[in-house]
Protein backbone atom coordinates (compact mmCIF):
# COMPACT_ATOMS: atom_id res chain seq x y z
CA UNK A 1 0.00 0.00 0.00
CA UNK A 2 1.45 3.58 -0.85
CA UNK A 3 1.75 6.56 0.83
CA UNK A 4 0.54 9.20 0.18
CA UNK A 5 1.37 13.42 0.82
CA UNK A 6 -1.63 15.49 1.64
CA UNK A 7 -1.74 18.95 1.96
CA UNK A 8 -4.51 21.82 3.51
CA UNK A 9 -5.36 24.48 1.32
CA UNK A 10 -6.98 26.10 4.42
CA UNK A 11 -4.58 25.62 7.20
CA UNK A 12 -1.09 24.56 5.11
CA UNK A 13 -0.83 21.64 7.13
CA UNK A 14 0.91 18.86 5.33
CA UNK A 15 0.90 14.97 6.70
CA UNK A 16 1.09 11.81 4.72
CA UNK A 17 -1.74 9.00 4.77
CA UNK A 18 -1.03 4.92 4.16
CA UNK A 19 -4.21 4.18 1.84
CA UNK A 20 -4.85 1.34 -0.47
CA UNK A 21 -4.47 2.62 -4.04
CA UNK A 22 -8.40 2.03 -4.46
CA UNK A 23 -9.35 4.50 -1.40
CA UNK A 24 -10.63 8.04 -2.33
CA UNK A 25 -8.56 10.53 -1.39
CA UNK A 26 -8.83 12.46 1.85
CA UNK A 27 -11.07 16.07 2.06
CA UNK A 28 -10.86 16.83 5.67
CA UNK A 29 -7.58 17.63 6.87
CA UNK A 30 -6.82 16.35 10.39
CA UNK A 31 -5.71 19.32 12.02
CA UNK A 32 -8.53 22.24 11.43
CA UNK A 33 -11.57 19.54 10.20
CA UNK A 34 -12.55 21.80 7.32
CA UNK A 35 -12.69 19.87 4.03
CA UNK A 36 -10.03 21.61 1.64
CA UNK A 37 -7.74 18.59 2.00
CA UNK A 38 -5.60 17.71 -1.55
CA UNK A 39 -3.75 14.88 -2.54
CA UNK A 40 -0.30 16.11 -3.72
CA UNK A 41 1.62 14.81 -6.85
CA UNK A 42 4.88 14.37 -5.54
CA UNK A 43 8.00 12.18 -7.35
CA UNK A 44 6.77 9.51 -5.64
CA UNK A 45 9.52 6.46 -4.60
CA UNK A 46 10.52 4.77 -7.72
CA UNK A 47 10.18 0.49 -7.70
CA UNK A 48 12.73 -0.94 -6.47
CA UNK A 49 13.37 -4.14 -6.89
CA UNK A 50 15.45 -6.38 -3.61
CA UNK A 51 16.73 -9.65 -3.08
CA UNK A 52 18.23 -11.78 -4.70
CA UNK A 53 17.24 -11.97 -8.36
CA UNK A 54 16.86 -8.40 -9.12
CA UNK A 55 20.30 -6.47 -9.55
CA UNK A 56 20.43 -2.93 -11.36
CA UNK A 57 23.27 -4.84 -13.69
CA UNK A 58 20.84 -7.33 -14.70
CA UNK A 59 19.77 -5.18 -17.98
CA UNK A 60 22.57 -2.92 -19.09
CA UNK A 61 22.96 -2.88 -22.67
CA UNK A 62 25.64 -4.75 -24.81
CA UNK A 63 28.23 -1.21 -25.34
CA UNK A 64 28.15 -0.82 -21.53
CA UNK A 65 29.12 -4.35 -20.87
CA UNK A 66 31.86 -4.29 -23.39
CA UNK A 67 33.18 -1.15 -21.88
CA UNK A 68 32.86 -2.66 -18.78
CA UNK A 69 34.97 -5.93 -19.64
CA UNK A 70 37.61 -3.72 -21.30
CA UNK A 71 37.79 -1.39 -17.91
CA UNK A 72 38.14 -5.32 -16.28
CA UNK A 73 41.07 -6.20 -18.51
CA UNK A 74 42.90 -3.22 -18.36
CA UNK A 75 42.83 -3.40 -14.29
CA UNK A 76 43.93 -6.68 -14.17
CA UNK A 77 47.36 -7.62 -13.32
CA UNK A 78 49.25 -9.49 -16.31
CA UNK A 79 52.00 -11.88 -14.31
CA UNK A 80 55.57 -12.36 -15.34
CA UNK A 81 55.71 -15.84 -17.32
CA UNK A 82 59.45 -16.02 -16.67
CA UNK A 83 59.49 -16.00 -12.94
CA UNK A 84 55.61 -17.19 -12.04
CA UNK A 85 56.14 -20.30 -14.30
CA UNK A 86 59.63 -21.67 -13.01
CA UNK A 87 58.66 -21.38 -9.55
CA UNK A 88 55.66 -23.34 -10.25
CA UNK A 89 56.92 -26.03 -12.24
CA UNK A 90 59.60 -26.05 -9.47
CA UNK A 91 57.53 -25.93 -6.50
CA UNK A 92 55.04 -29.00 -7.57
CA UNK A 93 58.32 -31.27 -9.17
CA UNK A 94 59.97 -30.67 -5.52
CA UNK A 95 56.53 -31.41 -3.63
CA UNK A 96 55.22 -33.89 -5.72
CA UNK A 97 58.64 -36.43 -5.55
CA UNK A 98 58.90 -35.52 -1.84
CA UNK A 99 55.27 -37.02 -1.05
CA UNK A 100 55.95 -39.53 -3.90
CA UNK A 101 58.83 -40.79 -1.89
CA UNK A 102 57.41 -40.16 1.54
CA UNK A 103 54.39 -42.40 0.66
CA UNK A 104 56.61 -45.47 -0.72
CA UNK A 105 59.13 -45.44 2.78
Amino acid sequence: MPTYDYECDACGHTWEMFQRITEDAIKQCPECKKKKARRLFGTGSAVMFKGSGFYETDYRSDSYKKGEKAAKDAKAPKPDSSSGGEKKSGQSGSSSSSSSSGKKS
